[in-house]
């Protein structure tokens, strides 16, 4: 396999560290971001929410390597409550990272990928982005914007040779789950902490950040992605089940698997 020029979001810590390390480990060029770039040489000072941060980034990741041939979209964050909680300065700010973010990495490396007529545009997105979770909602909103954005792009980039493809983790054990979790409204307590009690459960038995490397791994080497690569078997199963069950059956199936409807012990 030719070593490829690789470019990844949200690489200081978590899944993004682990996709660097696993793709280093594969031979390939990777070139990690974060917000200060403190992580030495391979790492590159980028905030996703800034226009100029953005076009500066992958400027010089272009003058450095020449060419890109995979962008990975792995910068991300969840803001947890509940929709009547979250102020909508918050709910702005989960976009501007998750999903306004992702557009404007692919909006700065689309010109070089047309000239090259190759290329990849992978994003991290989540079980959360095909089956939404209750107190993440606008987390739940910019993971279903981000399919929807990708899968428009797996039609427009095609008859440049631009192949699209997303990995969507269910619960994987990282810092990520650690985000402040809004409590404003104490009416939702007892369903919120339910919730959030049924999600660290699950975290406990979660697999590490390197599954989902290994599928970005498999991702990269591939000269066909597939649009969609689930990682966990909830995220396989949770999907499938809710194509092919009565709404109100999985509605009732999500609420006993995250406890909401009965007291824990």
């Amino acid at each position: 396999m030719t070593p490829k020029t690789i470019l990844v979001t949200g690489a200081s810590s978590g899944i993004g560290a682990a996709i660097m390390a696993r793709l280093s480990k594969d031979g390939h060029r990777v070139v990690g971001t974060s917000r200060d770039g403190s992580k030495g040489s391979e790492m590159l000072t980028l905030d996703v929410t800034s226009d100029a941060s953005v076009q500066a980034c992958v400027q010089q990741f272009l003058e450095h390597e020449g060419r890109i041939d995979v962008l990975i979209n792995n910068a991300g964050y969840l803001q947890s409550g509940a929709v009547e909680e979250v102020p909508i300065e918050q709910a702005h700010a989960q976009f501007e990272t998750n999903y306004f973010g992702v557009v404007r990495m692919i909006r700065a490396v689309l010109p070089a990928m047309r000239s090259q007529r190759s290329g990849l545009i992978a994003a991290t997105s989540s079980l959360a982005g095909l089956v939404p979770l209750p107190f993440w909602s606008h987390y739940n909103a910019s993971k279903f914007a981000v399919e929807a954005l990708m899968e428009t792009l797996r039609h427009e980039l095609k008859p440049f040779g631009i192949h699209v493809a997303m990995v969507e983790p269910g619960v994987i054990k990282t810092p990520f789950y650690e985000a402040p979790r809004l409590s404003a409204v104490a009416e939702y307590s007892p369903w919120r902490d339910r919730f959030f009690r049924a999600v660290e459960r699950f975290e406990e038995k979660a697999p590490g950040p390197e599954v989902v490397a290994e599928v970005y791994s498999r991702l990269v080497a591939n000269t066909h992605p597939r649009l969609r690569n689930t990682v966990t078997r909830e995220a396989r199963i949770f999907p499938t089940l809710r194509r092919l069950l009565p709404a109100a059956a999985f509605e009732g199936g999500v609420r006993s698997n995250f406890r909401m409807d009965r007291p824990d012990a």
